[in-house]
């Protein structure tokens, strides 16, 4: 899997479904920071995920997370890249964990949770470093941005309390 990214992207089908939902519905093929413009655009689906009761959540959000470790691998075998950057599918997962936690529906709140989670998931203290670079295939690209949603909700329901 030794492919120039150029080279890598332009292996992507977006008439492939595995390939859409790996993107972010295209949201990774963003020329500069993908990861950020992924976990953005996880937030309007995010927002349709709170009018379900919150076990539909979760299990929508389990679901994600299965479907999310084969099309992440599969996408980056296609690719020839193991977790190429427009691979975004773990941003948006690791934001739906992370807003599962917010204490109120605002914007201040969604923003804060956002801001928690780009900055475990860029930094990616241990554990999640440990994860990112010993876990591999669909899981290895889904588990360093699950563990950082878990962090980032457990602080963000920690300052909801503090505040």
């Amino acid at each position: 899997m030794l492919a120039s990214k150029d080279v890598a992207k332009s292996r992507l089908r977006l008439r492939n479904p595995w390939h859409l939902l790996a993107t972010g519905f295209g949201s990774g093929l963003s020329p500069s920071m993908p990861g950020t413009v992924g976990s953005v655009a996880a937030i309007p689906f995010w927002w349709l995920l709170t009018f379900l009761p919150f076990q539909i959540y979760t299990l929508v959000l389990l679901v994600g997370i299965s479907v999310g470790v084969y099309l992440c691998h599969r996408t980056a075998k296609d690719m020839g890249v193991h977790d190429h950057g427009s691979i975004v599918w773990d941003e948006f997962i690791g934001m739906w964990i992370t807003l599962m936690a917010i204490p109120a529906m605002s914007w201040q709140w969604v923003v804060a949770g956002f801001v928690i989670f780009r900055i475990f998931d860029i930094w990616k203290p241990w554990p999640i470093r440990w994860f990112d670079q010993n876990v591999h295939g669909g899981m290895g690209i889904m588990v360093d941005d699950i563990i950082a949603g878990v962090i980032s909700a457990v602080i963000l329901y920690g300052l909801g309390l503090a505040f």
